[in-house]
Parts: C-alpha cells; structure tokens; sequence
C-alpha cells in the first residue's frame, strides 16, 4: 500500500524519500509537505493520516526534515486548529499545561540533586563542596532538551545521578574534550571507559575524607 504511515529518511530528492533499507519510493500524487516547526499540528496530521515522516541522520542524531501527507488533510487540520487558537480558553490551556511542566521540572531538579549528592557521598569535611558540585552537575543536566542522561526515563534515577556525575567530571576534570583520539572501532568507549576510573579514584579521595587543599581539581572545575 503506497500511501500507507511511513518512517522514511532523505532521498535524493524531496519528493523521492528512502526507506531504511534503502529503497526510493515517489510521494502520492496530490500529497503535499508540512514543514517542521509547528508541533501540534503536525500531530494532528498525524493522526489524521496516512503520513511520510522524513527524517535526516547527522552524526548520531536524527532531525526531522517534515512530513508528507494528502493536502487536503493539512489544509483541513490547519483550519481546525487556526480556529481552536482564537479562542481565549486555547492560550489558558497553554499557560496551565506551561505551569504543570513549570512545577514537575522544579521537582526533578530538586530530586536529581538529591540523587547526585548521595552518590557523590562526601566525608563530612568535604560535604558544602559536595553540594556546589552537584549543584554544579544538576544544573548542566537537567535542563529540558538538554539531551543528557539525566533527561532519560529507561534507567532509575540513581544510574542516572551516577552516569551524569561520571560524564561531568570527564569534561571538566580531564583532558577528554581536547584529546585526539583515534577513529578507531571502541577506542572512544575505551577511553571513556579509562577517564571514569580517574574519576572515581578522585571521588574516593573526598569519600574517604581526605584533606585536600583549596586548588583541588573539583575546586578548580567550579570555578571555570
């Protein structure tokens, strides 16, 4: 069925999309192309169907490049929701559903600072610094869209707290961002794999209850 619900990717030419196993295929007579842009009413086109979603793939990302469907099905769901936009109670929805997204990030922060500080579990003498570095880690990862661990729901809170501990003193206590490693198959996941060691032994020092002076490298990280 040619005009049936498709994931596709860029072809070589905007009308002429691939499959994933590389097929091109001819956008339906009569179908037109709905820009990225506006989320809602592509769901809605969506869910009218049938659609094309077109996707392009950049590095490990993948960014949408629009959605084909039957033109009279987006005109007609362009309409119905110009129509629902007018009405006042449309933007009163919009800012209570603004609220409730508000008040559930306030609680995540508060609750993945709270997972970041037991796993850091500092020895007493080290826990005010304890709490600026996780401070510091929460604010970096926890922003909507940000595209770090701590914004997956596939893992508890405390692998998260844990991997985005690891991923944070890996950029800011290492070398990493400035080495140059080779593009060699699992040479990057070695490395990593190597700095997260580093990582921990520095957290053990603080665990432990070391004294360490003020030019410490977590001191020195916060204070970039």
């Amino acid at each position: 069925m040619p005009e049936r619900t498709r994931e596709l990717l860029v072809g070589p030419a905007p009308d002429r999309p691939r499959t994933p196993s590389g097929e091109i295929l001819q956008v339906p007579a009569g179908w037109e192309l709905l820009p990225p842009g506006d989320a809602g009413l592509t769901r809605r086109v969506k869910a009218a169907g049938p659609t094309w979603t077109i996707r392009e793939p950049k590095g490990r990302k993948m960014f949408s490049r629009g959605l084909w469907a039957p033109g009279e099905t987006i005109a007609r769901e362009r309409e119905t929701l110009a129509r629902e936009r007018e009405d006042p109670r449309w933007a009163q929805r919009l800012d209570a559903g603004r609220r409730r997204r508000d008040a559930a990030q306030a609680a995540y922060v508060e609750t993945f600072f709270a997972a970041v500080y037991r796993f850091l579990a500092f020895a007493p003498r080290h826990r005010e610094l304890a709490a600026l570095v996780a401070k510091a880690i929460t604010d970096h990862a926890v922003p909507v869209g940000s595209g770090t661990v701590a914004r997956t729901q596939r893992i508890p809170i405390e692998r998260r707290a844990e991997a985005a501990t690891i991923a944070w003193l890996r950029h800011q206590t290492t070398a990493y961002d400035t080495m140059t490693i080779p593009r060699v198959r699992g040479m990057r996941r070695e490395v990593r794999r190597m700095l997260a060691e580093q990582s921990r032994r520095v957290l053990s020092r603080y665990r432990s209850g070391e004294a360490i002076d003020d030019g410490c490298v977590l001191r020195r990280a916060l204070a970039r």
